[in-house]
């Protein structure tokens, strides 16, 4: 059902998208055909969340320990050592640690490329998924 709708709000979308563009000399006559559109997608979208909601989200327990493990094991997180050893470096980290399936932090430890505490401050995953600009 979800993907249905993103599908009709995607086509609403161009229909949106056109009917807005051909409002010559400020005459808005596709404005019904816009509005329609518009205020459909709106409904559909509103439906399908609480839909969503009580169907899949409700009643779902997060394993923080198992997600935490996974975070952590991305070779992805690697970039977040580039203030401390260069992209470089950084890089050939990421790639050992997909390599052999370990996780940066162990490449980093095993290599002694930082002081325990700086690896704590760099692969502090918690940090890299809050919203706003790092300090510094």
């Amino acid at each position: 059902a979800m993907m249905m709708v993103a599908a009709r709000v995607m086509g609403n979308h161009t229909t949106v998208t056109v009917a807005g563009s051909r409002g010559n000399f400020e005459l808005n006559v596709m404005m019904p055909v816009l509005a329609h559109a518009l205020l459909e997608s709106v409904d559909l979208l509103s439906n399908i969340a609480h839909a969503f909601t009580d169907r899949c989200l409700l009643g779902i327990e997060v394993n923080q320990e198992r997600a935490r493990e996974l975070l952590e094991r991305n070779p992805a997180i690697a970039t977040a050592l580039n203030p401390y050893i260069g992209y470089d470096e950084a890089a050939v980290v990421a790639k050992e640690a997909a390599k052999r399936g370990v996780s940066v932090r162990d490449i980093v430890t095993e290599k002694r490329l930082l002081p325990e505490e700086l690896i704590d401050e760099a692969l502090d995953v918690r940090s890299m998924t809050e919203p706003g600009l790092p300090e510094g």
